[in-house]
């Protein structure tokens, strides 16, 4: 019904640069939020960043300052540049998205499939 497809993900050299992408898609009302959570291995799973569709950002602070959250309301699709990357980094990064399916249901946690992310030299 609602769909989140991921993309970007790869293995990249620290210091290195990715951009993950999510879109959206399928029988959605509104989105109220998205954003990215990532799971290492051995690892609970965690926020990496959120955004509101007004706009309000949080990040972890182990990524502050290197990634930027950012969303396009009209593709419903959001997105995760990441500068400066760690081998801490390493991880699945997965897309959430809380949706309304019509106006009277509750918001629901949808997620993405998940895409590798791998810092190694």
């Amino acid at each position: 019904q609602v769909q989140l497809v991921e993309s970007g993900g790869g293995l990249v050299q620290p210091g290195g640069s990715l951009r993950l992408s999510c879109a959206a898609s399928g029988s959605i009302f509104s989105i109220n939020a998205m954003g990215w959570y990532r799971q290492a291995p051995g690892k609970q799973r965690e926020l990496v960043a959120h955004i509101t569709s007004g706009g309000i950002i949080n990040y972890a602070d182990s990524v502050k300052g290197r990634f930027t959250i950012s969303r396009d309301n009209a593709k419903n699709t959001v997105y995760l540049q990441m500068n400066s990357l760690k081998p801490e980094d390493t991880a699945v990064y997965y897309c959430n998205c809380k949706v309304k399916i019509k106006i009277v249901t509750p918001l629901v946690d949808y997620w993405g499939q998940g895409t590798q992310v791998t810092v190694s030299s």
